[in-house]
């Protein structure tokens, strides 16, 4: 399993730096869009659709995209991504707190698959935007998810002793929040004074323009990283489900991979339109 594990990441590390790096701006479009159905179909397993309503849901889901798509290159840009963010800010600071801590059992088809696809598009849409910004400024937000994540995972088995949230996810704890938090403070710091090793460009401009504010931003988008972690562990439970999928072998499935990003990506994507005052989306 570890080995599985390892292999999966090295391939996916791989096919996520070539596709940023090397890669036409058109085939990063088109792997978001081919991970998004996939995320949608594993969403609809989650959601319990039989097998032509799952086929339905992601074929829904590919016609909303291409919809959000031809308002984007038709219209306002900001507007559009502006809404979807602002949509998805809503539920991960209001919405999925409430859901996970009252421990809602949620079974409506309906309800569940727009919440699906509130999890799914603004992600997907943020992941474009970020990606025509500039790689730099995808990866040095996703860096941030990434460090939090494995910073936690280290520091809770050094550590770990007092449960975060025992009945969504007994492995999480307290100690590996702030083990996280701390690593990412670290990164944010650097990031700050030194550049992080950004190349000169848009990313490194983005930095100069939040000053300071970029620390707390870059925690606060790790807190929502975790909430986004819990709530797809909340979702699996009440399937009962260890994992979304199994397209990932030793990872589970897309939706296991970007949990976090769900939740952290479609703010830093609004900072990119909004505070960067750069029109991206073509």
């Amino acid at each position: 399993m570890l080995r599985a594990r390892i292999l999966t990441a090295v391939f996916l590390l791989a096919l996520t730096g070539t596709l940023l790096f090397a890669a036409p701006a058109a085939y990063w479009k088109a792997a978001v869009l081919v991970a998004g159905l996939l995320a949608s179909w594993e969403w609809g397993g989650l959601a319990g659709y039989p097998g032509l309503s799952r086929v339905v849901y992601v074929g829904i889901t590919a016609l909303l995209a291409w919809g959000c798509e031809w308002a984007v290159t038709r219209g306002d840009a900001g507007g559009l991504l502006g809404l979807l963010d602002a949509l998805s800010l809503l539920f991960w600071m209001a919405i999925a707190p409430a859901w996970m801590i009252r421990r809602w059992h949620v079974r409506s088809p309906a309800l569940l698959a727009a919440t699906g696809w509130l999890l799914i598009l603004p992600t997907g849409f943020a992941l474009v935007t970020l990606r025509l910004a500039g790689p730099w400024v995808l990866l040095m937000f996703m860096a941030v998810l990434w460090i939090s994540d494995s910073a936690a995972y280290f520091a809770g088995r050094a550590w770990g002793k007092h449960k975060l949230a025992p009945s969504i996810s007994p492995g999480k704890t307290w100690e590996g929040v702030w083990g996280g938090l701390a690593a990412v403070l670290v990164y944010a710091l650097a990031a700050a004074f030194g550049s992080g090793g950004v190349p000169e460009g848009a990313a490194s401009l983005l930095l100069r323009h939040m000053g300071l504010s970029w620390i707390p931003f870059a925690l606060f988008l790790a807190v929502l990283g975790i909430i986004g972690d819990l709530f797809e562990s909340w979702i699996k439970r009440c399937a009962g489900v260890k994992d979304s999928g199994s397209l990932l072998p030793g990872h589970g499935g897309i939706l296991d991979r970007i949990d976090a990003l769900t939740a952290a990506l479609p703010l830093a994507a609004w900072l990119a339109l909004g505070k960067g005052g750069w029109n991206v989306v073509h």
